[in-house]
């Protein structure tokens, strides 16, 4: 039974920039020929990402640099500094059957692998020393010929680190096609934020006043505009609990304990551009969760038509609009495949379209996860 766990959230967000262009400025879309401002999946899962690892004491590193970084983690062991880049561009040249290439002590590939990894592979090349010092003073002499020299390293091995995997490798995924098995099927899904408004980007004219200037002299030492933005944006969010479970080896105690964790972090990071001279650090006004059956189902249709607040602002418009449109999704649906459901937020009066209502969203979240899992074991 295909199985999923949605997340909708609310949040208030003001005076920001959050996520910017190649111009500094917001990010848009225009939805309901309205402009509204965006924030990427991307500028969001990396801050859902850095919360899970920081939670789990583990993390993954996407990086081109790990034959730069072996060989750091070579020299500080004593190795020399020709030996040790030696070896880093050795581990690219021994990743499986046809290895990876390297230029520049980069391998071709963007490589995401958990950061243990490093010292696991410097630890492999320790073992196979001899091996690459006689590769490497051949390689000084111009000895090795026309011929693709063959890998120094154990290729299944050095394969096997670059493959191994971490909790956010199992919910987000890997694109790795160079080596086989490197592929990752991720189990979370994350839409672009919006607002529920149409937005218009604000410029700030800033100075910054040099401090020496003698004073005889006026004017500034530095002169910018930067632009910002403010709203309510709808955020959503989905896991398919049983490409989850796939990734962890059907492990149920894990899968509650990433669960959790991811759906905590979806709710309360935030990316953090722009912090030091915004601090928007602000929490969601509301969340709204589901375990489905069958099928994901986002809300974002609810802000199709822009939101209008007036002098009660768009916070409260914006969750009575979300509240409307899950009721009509239940009545368009019949209820099929919506196995459970239940809401937290600022309301202190419970909306009847959104489930039973909870104190915290950590309540909330507990819930929504033995609910889901409660639905796989049944199944």
């Amino acid at each position: 039974m295909a199985l999923y766990l949605d997340l909708h959230v609310l949040q208030s967000v003001p005076f920001a920039n959050l996520n910017r262009d190649e111009l500094g400025i917001p990010k848009t879309v225009r939805y309901g020929d309205t402009d509204r401002t965006r924030v990427s999946s991307q500028a969001w899962k990396r801050e859902i990402r850095h919360e899970v690892e920081e939670q789990l004491g583990e993390y993954a590193k996407r990086t081109r640099l790990v034959p730069a970084k072996v060989a750091a983690a070579l020299t500080a062991e004593g190795w020399p500094e020709d030996l040790a880049a030696f070896a880093g561009e050795e581990v690219a040249r021994s990743a499986g059957k046809d290895g990876l290439k390297v230029e520049d002590g980069h391998t071709s590939v963007l490589l995401y692998l958990p950061q243990q990894a490093i010292n696991d592979l410097a630890a492999e090349c320790a073992q196979h020393r001899e091996a690459l010092e006689k590769a490497f003073a051949s390689a000084a002499k111009g000895k090795a010929g026309k011929k693709k020299p063959q890998a120094v390293l154990p290729t299944g091995r050095i394969a096997e680190l670059l493959k191994g995997r971490t909790a956010s490798i199992d919910l987000f995924g890997r694109m790795l096609a160079e080596l086989p098995g490197g592929k990752v099927d991720g189990a979370v899904q994350v839409a672009h934020a919006f607002t529920t408004s149409g937005t218009d980007p604000q410029p700030d004219f800033f100075t910054a006043v040099d401090d020496w200037l003698p004073a005889e002299q006026t004017g500034s030492g530095h002169m910018q505009t930067a632009e910002y933005s403010a709203g309510v944006f709808y955020r959503f969010a989905t896991v398919n609990v049983e490409d989850l479970l796939a990734n962890i080896g059907g492990d149920m105690e894990r899968a509650r304990h990433l669960l959790t964790l991811f759906a905590d972090a979806f709710v309360m990071s935030l990316p953090q551009a722009k912090k030091n001279s915004t601090a928007p650090h602000t929490i969601p006004d509301l969340v709204y969760g589901a375990v489905r059956s069958r099928r994901p189902i986002s809300l974002a249709p609810a802000f199709e038509k822009p939101v209008r607040g007036g002098s009660q602002g768009l916070a409260a418009p914006s969750r009575k609009a979300l509240a409307a449109y899950a009721e009509d999704v239940e009545r368009l649906t019949g209820g099929k495949g919506r196995l459970a459901h239940g809401h937290a937020g600022v309301d202190e009066t419970a909306s009847e379209a959104l489930g039973p209502q909870h104190t915290s969203y950590p309540e909330l979240i507990e819930t929504l996860v033995t609910q889901a899992l409660a639905a796989k074991a049944a199944a």
